[in-house]
């Protein structure tokens, strides 16, 4: 019998990447906190409206206080993700950003198989690790014509930032996830990263912008918010009883149909070396999932 894991993760990247396309076209004129906070509000009543239908609200009173201890530090961590995600696809060009992003694997499946003892064919792992590595450089050092000149390097810092808060995301969320039905466990998590996103919001200002927000860029946020959503409650399903290393590579697929999308939507042509870069990302995960 096929695990149930292996049906949800691969969803969960179907989901990411409608994420990344749909962000990028829908923070041109949003300030990305800003941007950041109203996707999170979209992901809050749909992980919430799931858990009233499954009803796994009535499990609350039930919970400890480790799980709920690792659901919050979970939460911040992926607000970090986010805020720094999100930052990145405003400044800089789909494929690098999540390409970086999505080496978030390596430092996942190091912790995964130090802190979980998850060391089943460890050599053919090593090798994906190094293939994905490799495969991030080439990626990070394609970028469309021009793309340096406006921007700079500075979205690298922030998809490097984004790819360290995901490793801890996930590592947390996995040992929060196992005293919780994973619904609410998502739930949960997304009542923090919302609290730290309009946090932030208030601190710096951003929210002044609310009232001038083009209806577009709104349309495109809540749907960027569904789609996060929905990958949130399949890569969290996933998680909770699937290995971390097994789980987080098939998530990190999506690379590969966001450069497609990418180059239909923005017209992001990947040059030899990033098509190399993306082949050696695609070889590495395929490496950790068989």
């Amino acid at each position: 019998m096929t695990p149930v894991w292996i049906a949800y993760a691969p969803a969960s990247a179907l989901f990411a990447v409608a994420v990344a396309v749909r962000a990028n076209a829908g923070i041109r004129h949003t300030p990305s906190n800003l941007a950041t906070a109203i996707r999170t509000l979209v992901v809050l009543v749909l992980a919430w409206a799931v858990v009233l239908v499954v009803g796994s609200q009535s499990t609350l009173d039930s919970l400890s206080g480790r799980t709920w201890l690792f659901l919050v530090l979970s939460g911040l961590a992926t607000g970090g993700a986010w805020l720094c995600y999100f930052r990145a696809l405003q400044l800089g060009s789909v494929n690098p950003v999540v390409a970086v992003d999505k080496s978030s694997i390596v430092l996942t499946v190091v912790l995964a198989i130090a802190l979980f003892g998850e060391t089943q064919d460890l050599l053919l792992r090593a090798v994906g690790i190094a293939a994905i590595a490799v495969g991030t450089y080439l990626m990070v050092r394609w970028q469309p014509p021009g793309q340096s000149a406006r921007t700079g390097w500075a979205w690298l810092t922030y998809a490097v930032g984004s790819a360290v808060f995901a490793s801890l995301t996930t590592i947390l969320a996995k040992v929060g996830m196992e005293g919780v039905e994973s619904n609410l466990g998502t739930a949960i998590r997304t009542v923090v990263v919302l609290v730290l996103a309009w946090g932030i919001v208030l601190v710096t200002g951003e929210h002044r912008q609310l009232r001038g927000l083009r209806r577009r860029e709104v349309l495109l946020l809540i749907v960027s918010g569904l789609a996060t959503g929905a990958s949130w409650l399949c890569f969290f399903r996933a998680l909770q009883s699937g290995p971390v290393s097994g789980v987080v590579p098939l998530d990190r697929l999506s690379v590969v149909v966001t450069a497609v999308l990418a180059y239909v939507a923005f017209r992001e042509r990947l040059t030899r070396l990033g098509l190399v870069g993306l082949a050696l990302i695609v070889a590495g995960t395929i490496a950790m999932v068989v």
